[in-house]
């Protein structure tokens, strides 16, 4: 038998081994980060729409007390146990720290959560709305809508003509800061007669 040539071994496979090794490492791990970025960003959008929830009770509570006031000439001036404030400077957002003067923070709910509010007529000046220089945002009352006043009659002479009694504007802000650094900001526009 004849003898076979003695051939050197290249180790091709070892080279193309390691290779696949180390893409199938770098598949991985891209592939956990990916589903603990997945996961964070779930839990992150649950709390955020918890806190969205909670911060939804400061805006009923502001709507609450503004629906049960009788007669908004009670509104004429600053109520700082209630929340509510007679002014609103057109210059304020939610990060002025003057915009929350005289807000309420209501007791801590179930999780902890504390949310404040604040309820602002959207008029210059306290007092009534159609004082001499007190601009209000007013708005046409809704047709059908009960009123002292007869049709085409706003109080006050320099306005344009409503349909009806003009319903002043405000505005109840709440926010929540959260435990893990979230926060929510939650706003409503009632409207409600003079």
């Amino acid at each position: 038998m004849p003898a076979r040539p003695n051939h050197r071994q290249r180790g091709i496979a070892l080279p193309v081994m390691l290779i696949m090794l180390t893409v199938m490492l770098v598949s991985s791990i891209y592939l956990l980060k990916s589903s603990t970025s997945t996961t964070l960003t779930t839990a992150n959008l649950a709390y955020e729409s918890a806190l969205s929830k909670a911060a939804d009770l400061g805006v009923h509570t502001g709507f609450a007390y503004l629906r049960d006031i009788p007669n908004a000439s009670l509104l004429e001036a600053n109520q700082p146990g209630n929340g509510y404030v007679a002014t609103m400077s057109p210059t304020w957002t939610v990060s002025t720290p003057a915009f929350w003067t005289g807000s309420v923070t209501l007791p801590a709910d179930a999780s902890g959560n504390r949310v404040e509010y604040v309820i602002h007529r959207q008029c210059d000046f306290a007092g009534p709305y159609n004082a001499v220089n007190n601009r209000c945002q007013l708005t046409s009352a809704r047709p059908n809508s009960k009123t002292s006043q007869p049709y085409g009659k706003s109080g006050r002479s320099d306005s344009p003509n409503y349909l009806d009694q003009p319903q002043l504007h405000y505005v109840v802000t709440a926010r929540i800061a959260g435990a893990r650094g979230g926060n929510v900001v939650a706003q409503a526009v009632v409207m409600k007669g003079p």
